[in-house]
């Protein structure tokens, strides 16, 4: 980079091999290029080094002239306020609010002014996810009953008969399995989110952890509580009953979940969507279960306790495997429910 000045005329050269040279003539006085000006007489293959060295040539700081001219910006009739320059004022009259502020400079983020306000409570129709798996449950529930309707009606006609002693299992296909299989997890869903507006409801409204999450724990807990409870029941009927009776109360419990699952449905969709109360809700689900542990109870007599008039044994068997692992759920999802809910 080469600079070649004069009285009246500062040349700037590029010798890289270009052999071109840009010219400019800066006049005297007190008048200087600006740094616009000045790049723009620089090559277009100049490096940053080039360029801040063209500035700095050209570009010299000009003394500060402060006015004169008396202060008329203050309040007629009182005395002339000081001057910022004097470093006998008080700080306070020195400084502005915006000194020492991210405000005072515009490139600088200066955050969200304000205060925070509260937030939209969690609602489960707002909730996207809980959404979408309520629309393809509905959907998959839709489909199971147009596969396996035939297989729910045979079931519906053979649960209140009394069961001979050559009776044999309904059977059915591995899709009609799979649809049961299907409406039995969509039992754990939903008893897991009824349990979740209960607690939402009554204990608490914020969790450690998100709500989608709280509701998939719940709904896991139920589960593991049907799969204790299934294999509760088969071990019973193996110890105590024959295998054949054990086969059709295991295919009777399954159609049982898979009959309250039905019943839930409506209760969670009007809740969630149709704005019906937390209390009405719980009264239905309550009355649901009920009525699922009363034809519980009339279908293990059926099975095993009819033919000898054993009322007093089907009571104590309905006490150890639906009772009592009932009470044992609701303490679990009540200790769940405390670890996962914010203590203040």
């Amino acid at each position: 980079m080469n600079f070649h000045q004069q009285s009246d005329t500062i040349v700037l050269g590029e010798n890289h091999g270009q052999g071109e040279e840009t010219q400019a003539r800066v006049k005297k006085g007190h008048w200087q290029p600006t740094p616009a000006q000045v790049l723009r007489w620089l090559p277009a293959d100049a490096t940053p080094a080039q360029q801040d060295s063209a500035i700095q040539a050209n570009i010299k700081p000009s003394p500060i002239h402060w006015s004169e001219e008396p202060d008329t910006l203050h309040l007629p009739g009182q005395p002339i306020g000081h001057s910022f320059r004097d470093i006998n004022m008080p700080k306070y009259y020195r400084e502005s609010y915006f000194t020492g502020k991210p405000y005072f400079n515009p490139d600088l983020y200066g955050g969200r002014p304000g205060v925070s306000g509260d937030p939209v409570p969690y609602s489960v129709s707002r909730d996207n996810v809980i959404t979408i798996i309520l629309l393809a449950c509905f959907v998959l529930m839709a489909v199971a009953f147009s596969k396996s309707r035939r297989f729910m009606t045979r079931q519906v006609k053979m649960f209140f008969r009394y069961q001979r002693e050559d009776a044999t299992a309904i059977t059915e296909t591995s899709d009609e399995f799979q649809f049961q299989f299907f409406l039995v997890l969509l039992t754990c869903l939903l008893t897991g989110m009824v349990y979740f507006f209960y607690v939402y409801f009554y204990v608490a409204d914020t969790f450690i952890i998100d709500q989608n999450l709280v509701v998939a724990t719940f709904s896991s807990i139920v589960l593991g509580s049907v799969v204790v409870k299934a294999l509760l029941y088969w071990l019973t009927g193996w110890v105590f009953f024959d295998h054949r009776r054990t086969e059709l109360w295991l295919k009777s419990y399954l159609f049982l979940l898979s009959l309250e699952g039905v019943a839930l449905f409506p209760i969670v969709m009007l809740h969630a969507y149709f704005g019906i109360s937390v209390v009405a809700a719980l009264v239905a689900t309550a009355f649901v279960i009920l009525l699922c542990r009363l034809l519980t109870f009339y279908k293990t007599y059926i099975i095993f306790f009819s033919q000898r008039r054993d009322y007093l044994q089907n009571f104590l068997y309905f006490c150890a495997l639906e009772i009592t692992p009932m009470v044992a759920l609701w303490g679990v999802l009540t200790m769940a429910s405390s670890y996962l809910k914010v203590n203040f």
